[in-house]
Order: C-alpha cells, then structure tokens, then sequence
C-alpha cells in the first residue's frame, strides 16, 4: 500500500469511528456530540478542503472537493452535524477509492522497478565484481547466476532459460540460444552465463516501459480532459444556483429561510459532479494496469479511446503478420533415392544465411554426409558424391516445371536439386504467417473494422499472403512513403484507423495512423513513435486491446448516464421539498462510490478468445500445411 493510499484509508477510518462516537453521544442528548462530528469533518475531509482551497488560489480554478467542504459546514450551521460529518465520510470514501484505482495501475510499475536489479557482476580480469547497473558500458562482460535478475539488455554468450514475464506478460520461459538477446529485469531460470552489454541502463527495453506507463498514467483521456474542463464551469454555476435558490424559495414561494437554507445545502450536496468526475479517470487507469499485466503498453487513455472507434486497420507483412524468416513449405521429389534429403542437409548445415538455416530445421533428423562443398556465383552449391556432382540453388533458365513457375507466382523462393544438370527435387520456402494470424484478422472483420496488409515485397507474395489470411485488401512492393500516404488516405475514409508495423520503414505510417501499434521486438525507433507496443510479437494481443478498449468505452459511458441521471433525480427531489440532507448525501455520494467501482472492473481479466496451443491453432492453411 503506498503512503498516499494508506492515509486515505487512514482518514476514512478516523472519519468514520468519530461519525459513530459522535451518532452514540448524540443519542444519549450529550451537549458534547457536535465536536465528534467537527473533528469527524476535519479529519476526514481536510485534505480536499486543503486541495480546493489549493486550486483557487493558485490556478482561480473551482472544484468539486471545496463543494464538498462548503456543503460540510452549512450542513452544521444549521444544525444538522451528522449530516455534515456522514457527506464529509462518504466524499473521503471516495476519495479512498479512487486513490486506490490509481494505485493499482501505478503498482505495475512498481512491480517492474523492483524486479530490475541495482547491481550487476561485471567480469573484470576474470573476476566478479559487483559495480551499479548505470556504470555499465557498450561491450562490457556481466556474469548473470541462476535465479536472478538479468541486470541489463544484453547478447548471451551462453544458452539459457529466460523468464520474460515482467516485459512480456508472457507466463513461460523462454529457451534462450548463444548470441540471442536478454533483456534487464527479466529473470535468469536456467544455468548461470554471460552476458555482453548492449545497450546502457536509459536505452533499456525495460527503461523504455517505465517510460512509457509513467506518461500513460499522467496523460488523460479525451472524455477525462473534457470533464476536467467543465468542471470549474459547473461549479460556479452550481455555487450561483445556491443562493439564487434560497433567494428564490423563501421570497417568491413563500418558504420559510430555515427551510429555503436546507434546501439550498441540499442543492449544494446533490448538484456536485462528483460522480461525473470520477466516470472516466478510474477505468481508464484500471485499464492500462490491466493491459500491461497482459505485456500491452499504452502511452495514454486516449489511445484506448480512439482504438475503441477503430473502422480501419493496415498490417506491415514481414514481422508482424509473418514470422520475418523462410519457413520450408512445399517439397518435392522426382526420385526415390534416400540420399536426397541427406544432400539437401549436408550441402546447407555449414551455410548461416536464412535460407540454408530454414533448409537444414526442415530436414533436422537426417543423418550428415561428409561433402566437400563448393560455392557457384549467382546460383549456389556444387558437390561431388559418389562420382555425380550434385547442384543446390536457385532453378536456372534450362530448369523449367510447372511447380517452378506456380510457387514463383505466389511469391515463394525456390530450391533446385540437380543431379548432373538433371532436376531431382524442388523444394519452396516462404515467410509464413505467425499462429492465430488468421483469427486475429477474422476478429477485426467481424467487428467491421477494414483489414489491410502494406508490404515492400513483390505483388505476388503479397497477393498469396492476403488471400491465405484472407485480408479486405493488400497493397505489394510499399516504399515508407507510400505506406505513410496510404495511412492518410484511410484515415479520411475511415477517420479512426491504425498501423501495425516493427521496423524503422513503419515508423512514418506509425506516426501518421490515428493508432500507431509497435511490435515490442521491432526497432526502438517504431516504439518510440507509436501510440501502444505489444511487448511480445504476439497479433492475439491486438484482439485483447480492442475489447479492453470497447470495454472501458461501454464502462465510461454507463458512469456518464448514471451519474447525470442521479444528479437530475437528486435536484427534482430537492425542489419537491421530500429530499432530506441525509439521504441526499447517500444518494449523491453512493452514486460516486458505484460508478468508482464500476470503473475498477477494467481491472478484471478479459478471457483470451484463442487457445494459445499450436498444435490447436486453426489459422490459414499455409501455417498448417507447413506444419
């Protein structure tokens, strides 16, 4: 609990044992009872008086806490002193509450700063020693033991099992290779490595979430910055109404002053905003903590607002809608000879380029042969086996097949095998589209939302990607100019849109779109100038955003009705003189209570709509066939 939030509670806790010490005296007639409920109102209610006060004399600004305290003591002038000390617990009540909103969002940075270590063991001449994390530069070597925190980003030169949690929201470890890279905070469960310093402690992937959830938090909502501003308006005019009321009742209708006053402190308690305040800035912290259990970062409340309006989404292809590395996807032979995959292996498993790497995973289980490989210019590899020389490459001019020529129209590289010029086998490889691609796509269709793809690469795998995911409509062989013109063009058919991309030629459509999204493992440049990251390259996350932000939409504006609702049913019922102080503050009051917890329903989980299983992923058929 922090301090804030402890002396909230504290102050509703006194608030209310004086209210009860104050309502026992009060019923055994003892002259004494009104100081109970004076000392119930200022410890209760000091802190807004304070804060009132506060915002008058500095900014000339109105607010709801000093009519609060206005409405305290002219319940007591006249009289009515648990009234005044029952308003001034429940206001603080709220106040409680709402502090405790904003706590629980502020608790997942907390949580982060005090998983990231302060210390690293930097290895100096081959020993340990412990130096502060700010003090690490490019290059250097850290030790990082089992069970502990990784202190900074880094390249391993060990392999290792990651917990990424704390970044990505991601529950299970991750196995780590040589020279894959760890980022600070997140926690080292497998054997003890080393690590090389990457990047200083400001540049830190973790660094840059702290950022980005400190300004989320201090930047309202669009609907919250519009409350805000009208608040001081209604104010006054409400501060206006009072007197004019009282003026009005005892001279022109006739009421007694006694009865003109009451009613006009009524008027005060049940005409103050204080549950149109509060209908937006909860929910809309309780959503932002809630996505960023869930690994969704977002720079401020109105990104969720204006996600909740989305009508048009453009994808980047490479990394975001696919793995960003060839996948084998078809493969065939024109002979029976079992050697045929063991050259395929053999001749690649030396190379390190994408292809050779995605050629060698796809034929893992075959057993090596002992070749002494050639490199060809411009076509590929050469080997001599058994007295044939063995080709590997891309087909040539003479090597002509229908197969070669469908998988080149839907955009796929092809592998040629030949055997003394003769064509052996064939072998296609794409970028193939991530897991639950297809479900994700198919949600935003459903919700009426146009889904676009917009890709450097050439029409015809663009073309094939689009109809396996089956996309509204793709656009090939994008410059970041021509991406950014589309994203402009969009948003003046569809006023809300986003773009969702991961490299540094997605950082101008990014920036353009009414909702930048970054994938957190793009380039910092793409995360720096979207409005929301996906800490992990996850597309299922994207689905979980638009229904928190649909969600907390629904809530804010439930909060809106109900709360205008009950201050226009509070002032008839004071106007027809059956309105009692007491029951105005319950009603006036609670009404702010529910729509705070209302609001702190963002904080609930929404359920995931995939089974994040792979082996139950029903995404395109290009995924599937490949797997």
């Amino acid at each position: 609990m922090s301090k804030k939030e402890r002396n909230a509670f504290l102050s509703t806790l006194f608030c209310l044992l004086l209210l009860i010490a104050g309502k026992v005296f009060m019923s055994f007639s003892h002259p004494a009872y009104p100081l109970f409920f004076i000392l119930a109102i200022v410890s209760g209610g000091w802190k807004q008086t304070y804060e009132g006060v506060s915002e008058l004399l500095k900014d000339r600004t109105l607010n709801v806490d000093l009519l609060m305290a206005l409405a305290a003591i002219g319940a007591c002038l006249i009289g009515n002193w648990f009234e005044g000390a029952m308003l001034t617990f429940i206001f603080c009540l709220s106040g409680a509450l709402e502090e405790y909103a904003t706590n629980k969002s502020t608790k997942e940075i907390t949580a982060l700063m005090n998983v990231a270590p302060n210390d690293a063991l930097k290895i100096v001449d081959g020993k340990h020693i412990t130096v502060p994390v700010e003090e690490l530069k490019l290059g250097d070597l850290v030790f990082v033991p089992k069970g502990k925190a990784v202190p900074i980003d880094g390249r391993m030169l060990e392999a290792s099992s990651i917990d990424e949690s704390a970044i990505s929201g991601e529950s299970v470890p991750v196995e780590k290779d040589i020279h894959d890279e760890a980022f600070g905070g997140t926690i080292n469960l497998g054997q003890a490595f080393t690590l090389e310093v990457t990047k200083t402690s400001n540049d830190t992937l973790f660094a840059q979430i702290l950022r980005l959830v400190e300004n989320a938090q201090n930047e309202q909502s669009a609907t919250a910055t519009f409350i805000e501003k009208i608040e001081n308006v209604y104010v006054k005019i409400v501060l206006l109404a009072v007197p004019l009321m009282i003026v009005f009742t005892h001279f022109l209708l006739g009421w007694s002053f006694t009865e003109s006053f009451y009613r006009g402190m009524v008027l005060l308690v049940v005409a103050s905003p204080c549950a149109l305040v509060a209908s937006a800035t909860p929910a809309t912290l309780a959503a932002i903590s809630n996505g960023a259990k869930k690994g969704i970062l977002f720079k401020s409340g109105k990104t969720l607002e204006k996600l909740a309006d989305l009508r048009a989404i453009s994808f980047d292809k490479t990394g975001t809608l696919t793995q960003g590395k060839p996948r084998v996807t078809d493969y065939k032979t024109f002979s029976d000879d079992p050697i045929i995959p063991q050259l395929f292996f053999s001749m690649e498993r030396q190379s390190t380029h994408p292809l050779a790497v995605a050629i060698t995973n796809f034929f893992k289980d075959e057993e090596a042969l002992t070749l002494q490989v050639e490199e060809k210019a411009g076509f590929g590899l050469e080997t001599t086996y058994l007295g044939q020389t063995w080709q590997l490459g891309k087909p040539t001019e003479k090597q002509q097949h229908p197969l070669i020529e469908q998988w080149h129209e839907e955009g796929k590289t092809v592998v040629v095998l030949s055997r003394n010029q003769e064509l052996i086998a064939l072998l296609a490889l794409m970028d193939l589209p991530k897991p639950y691609t297809k479900e994700v796509i198919t949600y935003f269709q459903d919700q009426e939302v146009q889904t676009v793809m917009l890709t450097g690469d050439n029409a015809g795998a663009a073309s094939y990607v689009a109809q396996q995911l089956d996309l509204n409509e793709y656009h090939g062989g994008c410059l970041p100019a021509d991406k950014t013109d589309f994203v402009k063009q969009q948003q003046k058919d569809y006023t809300v849109n986003a773009m969702v991309g991961d490299g540094i030629n997605d950082a101008p459509a990014l920036a353009t779109a009414s909702v930048g999204i970054a994938m957190g493992e793009g380039t910092d440049v793409a995360m720096e100038v979207s409005d929301m990251v996906l800490m992990k390259n996850d597309l299922t996350k994207l689905m979980y955003s638009h229904r928190l932000a649909k969600k907390m939409k629904k809530i804010v504006r439930q909060n809106i009705v109900f709360s205008l609702c009950v201050i226009v049913l509070l002032i008839a019922s004071n106007f027809l003189q059956f309105l009692t102080l007491p029951l105005g503050v319950v009603g006036h009051e609670g009404s702010t209570i529910l729509v705070i917890l209302n609001g702190l329903r963002m904080l609930l989980p929404l359920k995931e709509l995939v089974n994040l299983d792979e082996t139950k992923c029903t995404t395109c058929p290009l995924y599937k066939a490949a797997h």
